[in-house]
């Protein structure tokens, strides 16, 4: 049981190097998203309750960063990334509590459908970053891609992330999980840069299903749609970033070329000027280019009659 509550740490662009927290057996959820790499939801409930005692997960994750800190690798945060919804967790606040003795700083993923509940809101309040899940802000597409459970409302969670976030005092992102032809319209992504307008959070994050999904046809949209969903949701929010499963180098500079193009490409698309502005201050040409999109590593692609630069996507997966 020890290996299966802490685990890594794993390295992460969004949180440095995060030691999981599995606070949760597989898999119960709130939902049963069409894209979840760990299969169809196998328990439903919508409940709160004890899953493991919190004593327990203390000791393990307490033991876990001591064994890390002995062979001198960093830990940046202590993140509850469980094999379901870690909000379920009726002892996530008290958890939190006895985490914080460690002197590490404390994340939650959460895919926010318990939002709504003051005492969910409590324990996130104790936490230096949350991830919310923002998929769709309309109710059929909701239901379709996430599949939740059978209580639970739309317009609640919504007004409990609004709730949650006006007194937030951590880092505050969403995540959003592009599937081709529900959610990846024009129409419903200006939807969901609406919503992210009025929750200002920190970081919004445009994610794709990059591993073998619970349904074959949850598939990520071409690139092109990912390039048009970065610009509408940038129009509303300042920091919007891919999170397509390629940690890169988080755009740091190396001097090699190549290895700096596509860690900054894997985030956010390029402009054109900028990739010659950027090729001038490496001392390089545009055969720098031609040469990525030959291997198959970069794209071309266009929005509004600009020619942007993107990372090739990893490949799809089609059963």
């Amino acid at each position: 049981m020890s290996s299966m509550i802490a685990f890594g740490p794993v390295p992460s662009r969004r949180l440095g190097h995060s030691l999981g927290i599995n606070n949760i057996p597989p898999k119960i959820c709130t939902y049963s998203c069409v894209y979840c790499q760990l299969g169809r939801t196998k328990k439903m409930q919508a409940e709160r309750r004890m899953f493991y005692n919190p004593q327990k997960i203390l000791r393990d994750v307490q033991d876990k960063v001591k064994k890390v800190k002995e062979t001198g690798d960093p830990i940046d945060y202590l993140t509850f990334v469980p094999d379901g919804e870690p909000t379920l967790d009726i002892n996530l606040a008290y958890e939190i509590d006895l985490l914080k003795s460690l002197g590490i700083k404390i994340a939650v993923i959460t895919n926010g459908s318990l939002i709504w509940r003051e005492d969910v809101r409590e324990a996130l309040m104790k936490t230096d970053w949350v991830s919310l899940k923002i998929d769709s802000v309309q109710e059929e597409f909701w239901r379709r891609i996430n599949r939740p459970y059978g209580t639970l409302q739309l317009s609640s969670i919504q007004q409990g992330m609004f709730e949650f976030a006006r007194t937030y005092r951590g880092e505050l992102v969403t995540e959003t999980m592009l599937v081709r032809t529900v959610n990846d319209s024009e129409d419903g992504l200006s939807k969901i840069a609406d919503l992210l307008a009025r929750l200002r959070p920190d970081r919004a994050y445009l994610s794709i299903p990059t591993r073998p999904p619970a349904e074959e046809w949850a598939q990520p949209p071409p690139e092109e749609i990912i390039n048009q969903a970065y610009h509408i949701l940038h129009k509303r929010i300042d920091q919007v970033e891919y999170l397509i499963g390629y940690e890169g180098n988080d755009f740091a500079f190396t001097g090699n070329v190549e290895e700096d193009l596509l860690s900054i490409t894997a985030v956010h698309p390029m402009r054109e000027e900028a990739v010659s502005d950027f090729l001038a201050r490496a001392g390089a040409d545009w055969s720098v280019i031609h040469r990525l999109i030959d291997r198959g590593q970069l794209i071309e692609t266009k929005y509004k009659g600009r020619k942007f630069y993107m990372r090739r996507l990893p490949a799809r997966y089609t059963g």
